[in-house]
This record gives C-alpha cells, structure tokens and sequence, in this order.
C-alpha cells in the first residue's frame, strides 16, 4: 500500500485516459477539502493540462458576474426609461391646458378630413372646403341640439315631480311591513342622501370644467380648437414634408410612417367608435321610445356621445336610461329598459364592437381598461376619454419598431411588411441593408476569432 502523500508518475496517455481524469478530479477535490494531504506540482499541472485540452471549465464567478453585470446594465436603462417617461407625464401635467385644444382638434380633424379632402378633389380652395366642413359639422350638432332641447324643457320638471313622487312612495312603503323603519330616522338617510349626491354633483361638475376649460373656460378652449381645426384641414398636408426637412432623411422617413400609422389608426378608431355608439343610440332610442320612457331622444343622443368613453360610458348612459324609466313609469318598465340595453350592448360588444375595432386598433379589452383608469386618474374626465387614442398611438409606435426590428434582425424583409407611406418603404429598405452589413460583420468578427484560435492552439502544441 503506497503512502497517501507519496507522488505518483503520470503516464504519457494520462490525458486521455478516463480512469485517470476521476482520479485526478477525485485529488482536485481532495486537495481543497484535505490541504495537508495536497497532490504534487506534477498532478497540479496534469489536471490544468486535461481541463485545457477539453475546453477548460469557467469559474462560478465570472458566470455569476456575468450575470450581474448584465442585470445592471438592463437595470440602469429601464430607471432611465423611467425617468424620461415620468418627466414627460410631469411636462404633460404642466402643460395640460394648452395640448388639451391641441390634442382636441386633431381628434376632430380625424372626422372632418375625409369630407375636407372630397371638398378640395372637387377643385374648392383648401382654406373653403375645410370652413364648409366646419360649419356642416356645426349646423349637423346645432340641429341635434335643437331637437332635444323641446324634449328636455317639457319632460325634465315632469321627471322631477316623478321623481319626488316616488321618493315620498318609497319612504311610505319603507315604514310599513315588512321593514318597519322609523320616520324620523328615514328622513334623516334620505337627506343625507340627497346631500352626497349634490357634493358628488358639485365634484363631477368642477372636473368636468376643470378638465375641459383652457385658460379661463370652456368656450375659449372651444375657440381654440376650432381655429386649430381649421388650419390643420387647411395646411396640416404640408407638415410632414416639412418636418422632414427640420430632422433630418432617415429620421424623417420613421418619423412620417409612424405619424402616418398613427392617423389612419386613429381615425379608424374615431370612425368605429362613432358607428359602435350610433348603432347604441338608435336601437336603445328606439327601445325607450316603444316602452315610453321620457326624454328618449335626449336619452338616445347622451347614449351617443357616451359610447366614446370604453367601458365606462356605456354604463353610465344606461344606468340613468333605467333610472329614468323607474321614476317616471315603474319597476316593470325599469325592468324591460335594462333588458333591452344589455341585449343591445351584448349584441355590439360581442359582434359589432369586435369586428370594427379590430381593423382599427387590435387592441386587448385589459390594455383598454388599463389606460381609462390610468388616463381617468391623471386627467379626469378628459383623460378617460384621450387615454384609448393614446393607447393606440403607443401600439403603433411597438409595431413599427417591431417591424424595424425584424428587418435589423434578419427575421423578415421589407417586401414582408406593409408600409403606409414611400418614406416607410425607404426606411424598410435601409433598414434590411442595415441589418445585413449587421451580420456580415458579426460572420466576419466570428471568423477572425476562430481563426485566432486555431492559430493559438497549434503555437500552444508547437
């Protein structure tokens, strides 16, 4: 039996020989958990010289340093993203009241244009054609306003005596059998009722207002977008060649095809939108006029307008139809308004809803849902109302640079994607350039390394 700290002679084929590398992995091991007990220089080298010859094994710590060193890096640019994205929010906030009419009147110029651009392919003057659209949109909005405004003024002090009627009916029943409440304490709840519902009145009132006014009210915010409205429908077709000239050829080119996407999305989303909420207002119009509910052509238009808001608006819209039903006709009524809105806005949601927007956004109901809360919370009312646009325009920012990506990347070609614009198809060209000399350099910087270390591994034998 040899001696445990007497050296052994390595063989000329101990490198290859498997017996022997566990038997000089079993010393390695040995030799950092026994130190008294260490293997010669002689075995030292042996293993070095086998871990070398099969590739060599990297040590924990650089892996984990690796690691880390990557996470750190993603790390700082998502806080700078961050950072930007909150400064810009900041900026938004501060700036709110004057992009508001800004933001404002594209949304409408979204509308006006297809009729603007008819005008002026029938010869008219730019500046003509998108005063005649104005004003036919407004003489379209006054004429609604005048048909309703009959209805409100005879009904709404009807309504109101229903609706004091009902209370004084409720609260004689709420004293009977079998609730049995006291009256005192019944009028007491009542008010108190009555007084939140004015300090919420009063708040929804004082956000509306503060949300929409500009610099002093309404009407000047009103202004403005109606002066913005029409020089954009009158000279908005020369601002991408003109912001093109200000940023430069390559920039330009991403610059016109997102702003390009973004448009016709937009005004896609605003066109579905108004059909989803015209095909609500007529079919739930007509449910209310059928069942008698008062004021259903004010009810029908509120339907309307309220179907611009996602998600939210249509509840609000069909919680006062069937309030109204209740004071005014009765439960049974009440009853049968709810059941013909839910019909009518299953049958859009589900069918209608679906099949337009999809065209328009192909956005998910939760992205959806996120942006009005998170638009509601920051804006109020207005931003509730801006914050699905604004999705939008976010999503066609993603795909563009996925799209971008693709190309840089190898995945897809530009003949692969579908451009909006001449500028896009320019910057999908150079972009599948770009993404080739990419990958001949990488091929070439991989062959100068392969060769290096051939070259390396016969001066090593040598």
């Amino acid at each position: 039996m040899n001696a445990p700290n007497a050296p052994q002679t390595p063989h000329e084929d101990a490198p290859n020989s498997s017996a022997t590398t566990n038997a000089d992995s079993g010393a390695e091991r040995e030799a950092f958990l026994h130190p008294s007990d260490s293997p010669s220089a002689e075995q030292a080298e042996q293993v070095f010289e086998e871990l070398e010859a099969a590739g060599g094994e990297v040590d924990r710590t650089e892996v984990i340093a690796d690691g880390v060193r990557v996470l750190a890096q993603w790390s700082l640019r998502l806080l700078i993203i961050a950072a930007a994205t909150f400064a810009s929010f900041y900026l938004i906030q501060q700036f709110w009241r004057g992009l508001l009419p800004l933001i404002l009147a594209l949304i409408v110029c979204t509308v006006l244009w297809p009729p603007t651009l008819a005008l002026r392919k029938a010869g008219l003057h730019p500046g003509v054609a998108a005063l005649l659209t104005i004003l036919a949109s407004f003489g379209a909005f006054g004429t609604l306003i005048w048909m309703i405004a009959p209805d409100i003024g005879r009904q709404s002090q009807t309504l109101y005596f229903q609706a004091f009627e009902g209370i004084q009916t409720l609260q004689i029943w709420a004293q009977g059998p079998p609730l049995n409440l006291d009256a005192d304490e019944l009028n007491q709840q009542i008010n108190r009722a009555v007084q939140w519902v004015q300090q919420r009145s009063g708040s929804i009132a004082g956000e509306i207002f503060s949300g929409i006014g500009a610099a002093t009210s309404a009407l000047v915010t009103l202004g403005m977008v109606l002066v913005l409205t029409f020089f954009f429908l009158k000279d908005g077709d020369r601002f991408l060649p003109w912001l093109r000239s200000v940023v430069g050829r390559r920039a330009g080119w991403h610059l016109t095809e997102w702003l390009t996407r973004s448009w016709i999305t937009l005004g896609g989303f605003i066109r579905a939108q108004a059909i989803v909420s015209l095909v609500d207002a007529v079919f739930i119009g007509l449910g209310l006029v059928i069942v008698g509910v008062p004021m259903a052509l004010a009810l029908a238009v509120l339907t309307f307008i309220a179907g611009f808001v996602p998600l939210v608006g249509a509840f609000v819209a069909g919680f006062l139809a069937v309030l109204v039903a209740l004071v005014s006709l009765g439960v049974t009524e009440a009853i049968i308004v709810l059941v013909i809105i839910i019909v009518v806005q299953q049958l859009e949601g589900n069918i209608l809803s679906p099949m337009l927007q999809s065209k328009a956004m192909d956005l998910h109901p939760v992205i959806i849902l996120f942006s009005v809360t998170v638009g509601g919370s920051l804006f109020q009312i207005v931003g509730a109302l801006l914050a699905v646009p604004f999705a939008a325009m976010v999503a066609v920012l993603l795909r563009y640079l996925q799209d971008m990506t693709a190309l840089r990347s190898g995945e897809k070609t530009a003949d692969q994607i579908e451009f909006a614009t001449f500028a896009g198809s320019m910057s999908g060209k150079y972009g599948e350039e770009a993404g080739k000399v990419r990958a001949a350099r990488r091929n070439r910087i991989t062959d100068a390394s392969d060769r290096f270390t051939q070259l390396f591994g016969r001066l090593h034998d040598r």
